[in-house]
């Protein structure tokens, strides 16, 4: 079964081709980090336009490394929502209007969902049960997920999602767009301890976070900074701040990954999203283990190794790859098909069983 997988929720053009017996056989992406650049953040209007221009070419391309032709597709699935209006309706109105050319069944995929499942194209990928954790610059969340469509909130963040504050935090540097990358870069310079932020409900004793207040702090030392340098940030200070910027958002995630571990009793964990390409998250969760909490009388428990799993690199920001595995799972478990629609705000709770 032949999926082709269209991505257009936002700042990326993707589009793959996906079968269930071969694997992924191709996806190209286009972004439009430096068209946006210029203007410091995502414009939709050029954003939806820029989707029109690049989805057939992207295409084709797909099909030509592939081998195959349109009358080989099996099924077309498209990202539906959440996103930006205009671009979902530019990949959602390719999707159905080619699937219907083609007299094929459309899918419609959340595109949380589609990167919840991403680390399942992995060569090591992931069993069933395990907890995920989604982080991106829209989303923090951790999941229990137990199948294809069995997922269950177990916590989130409750104002700016860590992706969100990498980029809001870059921009108080000065740093160009889009920032969080450049911040993760310039963090390996950092001298650790220079500067002390605070770690927001990291005692919390549940799975939710705040990154707002970390950013806050941030602004208060950059103004202090600048205060103390004629305006200017030291390159080195700079460093400094986006180090221990760095190590205070790890430490949250770290901290309720174990605690999302613990209290579901899974010992394999899925990072997914933008911020999985993280090196210092990634080197974090890498040497992950959960201890259970002593009981009286009872010998002392031994730490566990966790296993935990990351999409490859390229499977990290929004790609058509995602989708077109996502939608492949949805057939095969024959979820019902769409129709032409978006939904820009889409909880990942209505697409459970």
């Amino acid at each position: 079964m032949l999926v082709l997988g269209i991505e257009s929720s936002c700042d990326e053009t993707g589009v793959a081709l996906y079968d269930t017996e071969r694997g992924l056989l191709a996806h190209h992406l286009h972004t439009q980090m430096a068209m946006h650049a210029e203007y410091g953040g995502v414009v939709p209007e050029l954003a939806s336009r820029d989707h029109i221009r690049r989805v057939v070419p992207l295409t084709q391309g797909c099909l030509q490394e592939a081998g195959v032709s349109y009358d080989d597709i099996d099924a077309v699935a498209y990202t539906q929502g959440p996103g930006l209006g205009g671009a979902l309706l530019a990949g959602s109105g390719y999707a159905n209007a080619l699937a219907f050319a083609l007299n094929k069944p459309v899918i419609p995929v959340h595109h949380l969902e589609g990167h919840l499942l991403s680390p399942l194209l992995a060569d090591d990928k992931p069993e069933f049960p395990f907890v995920a954790l989604l982080v991106s610059g829209g989303h923090t969340q951790f999941m229990a997920v137990r199948g294809i469509g069995d997922y269950t909130l177990l916590g989130e963040s409750v104002d700016d999602a860590a992706g969100e504050a990498f980029d809001k935090t870059a921009k108080l540097l000065g740093l160009p767009y889009p920032g969080g990358a450049k911040l993760s870069e310039l963090a390996k310079l950092g001298k650790p301890d220079a500067f002390a932020f605070p770690r927001p409900m990291l005692h919390s004793h549940d799975l939710q976070m705040s990154f707002s207040g970390l950013k806050t702090a941030v602004l208060t030392a950059v103004e202090k900074v600048r205060a103390e340098n004629s305006g200017e940030i030291p390159e080195q200070t700079r460093n400094d701040i986006c180090r221990a910027f760095q190590d205070a958002v790890i430490d949250v995630l770290a901290a309720k990954a174990k605690k999302a571990l613990l209290d579901t009793g899974f010992r394999t964990l899925v990072v997914a999203g933008g911020v999985g390409a993280n090196w210092k998250l990634r080197d974090e969760f890498s040497r992950l283990s959960v201890k259970k909490p002593s009981e009286k009388g009872k010998p002392k428990p031994k730490e566990e190794k966790i296993k935990v799993c990351f999409p490859p690199m390229e499977y990290c920001t929004d790609n058509g790859a995602m989708i077109a595995f996502a939608g492949a799972m949805r057939l095969q478990e024959r979820q019902p098909v769409g129709a032409f629609n978006v939904k820009p705000r889409w909880p990942l709770s209505d697409i459970v069983k």
